[in-house]
């Protein structure tokens, strides 16, 4: 297969240098331009006719949010951001992903961090190029629910069979989470947990965005907060999250992650959120597991299967990268293979 071609936008030329030239250094990976601000992005873009585009949302003439609402307008293609780490870095980059954007990567913080994130931007440039991304349709909803927008309760036709839903997701799956979470309704007769391998200081920003768009409250989970019906707690990023159980009232624990991960393992990580859900709760487990590289998830889906629980994985032609739901369905865990679209209420349906 040909290269992917890349282009690189960003006001600081450090950047484009820097972080362009260690992409270019992929076999796999074609720095075709850069662009200093967004008018002159849509312009190389329009010349060079790349498969990815990575950019940072803070840039002059025309910011990073402003090019990715025309594009998918116009000319949709798979888009990266380059994120800072701030409140208003992590708020802006998850508007990138509801306007379209694939998915984001942090700016390295210092030096030694930029190897490894260059090295992640690069598979995530790689993954985005075989994503299909669709033109943006103003004012067009996706399904047509309820009279509020979301989909009614009332569709549930054995009430009690679950109490509690793990969602798990990774590559992708913010802007995926933002197409679920605010479909379902506010008296969910269950209470969902989201795990989402995102950097630390980015999962309350999550929490916070789905919270102003969901009817369902959304809330960013904290040491012992109780597990309750129409209530989402997202999973804290670097940190360990596990279930248990106190005078029958199913509580969250966490468990602050000192040391960085090694690549492949993610704090918290969905296989343990799983298991240990459907260790206390068996047959009450819903697990959802959504777009994502690797496996995490596998080894939790089956757990819950084996416990009697039920389990859902996103189809692949809806996952920006099918690798998570994939391994799930080998490994024999899966009772549904869902589109996207479908994923709420599929949940509402199983509750």
């Amino acid at each position: 297969m040909p290269p992917v071609r890349v282009i690189v936008v960003d006001d600081s030329a450090l950047v484009r240098r820097v972080v362009g030239g260690m992409l270019s250094l992929d076999p796999e990976i074609d720095l075709v331009g850069t662009a200093v601000n967004g008018k002159e992005a849509l312009e190389r873009i329009a010349v060079l006719k790349p498969d990815v585009l990575v950019l940072d949302i803070e840039i002059p003439v025309l910011n990073g949010l402003k090019v990715l609402g025309r594009l998918m307008r116009t000319q949709p293609l798979p888009v990266i951001v380059l994120s800072s780490h701030t409140r208003v870095g992590a708020r802006v980059t998850l508007e990138a992903l509801s306007l379209g954007a694939v998915d984001f990567v942090p700016k390295p913080e210092n030096q030694a961090e930029l190897v490894s994130v260059v090295n992640e931007l690069a598979v995530k440039v790689k993954a985005a190029a075989k994503t299909q991304v669709a033109k943006a349709v103003p004012g067009i909803r996706q399904k047509v629910p309820d009279g509020d927008g979301r989909f009614s309760p009332t569709t549930v036709s054995a009430p009690g069979r679950r109490k509690l839903v793990v969602i798990g997701s990774s590559t992708g799956g913010p802007a995926a989470l933002q197409r679920i979470i605010p479909e379902l309704p506010g008296d969910l007769p269950a209470g969902v947990v989201v795990v989402q391998h995102i950097p630390a200081g980015f999962s309350s920003s999550l929490a916070d965005h789905l919270a102003k768009t969901s009817a369902i409250k959304v809330k960013h989970a904290a040491d012992g907060d109780p597990v309750l019906q129409g209530q989402v707690l997202i999973a804290p990023a670097g940190a360990d999250f596990y279930f248990h159980s106190t005078n029958e009232r199913l509580e969250v624990k966490l468990l602050k992650s000192i040391a960085r991960p090694a690549p492949g393992v993610f704090h918290p990580s969905v296989d343990e959120v799983m298991i240990s859900a459907a260790r206390l709760c068996g047959p009450k487990v819903l697990g959802v597991l959504l777009t994502g590289m690797g496996r995490d998830g596998a080894r939790g889906m089956l757990e819950i299967k084996k416990k009697e629980g039920r389990t859902i994985a996103e189809a692949e032609e809806s996952c920006v990268v099918f690798g998570m739901p994939k391994a799930a369905i080998e490994n024999g865990a899966v009772d549904k293979i869902v589109p996207l679209k479908d994923i709420a209420r599929e949940i509402v349906g199983e509750l």
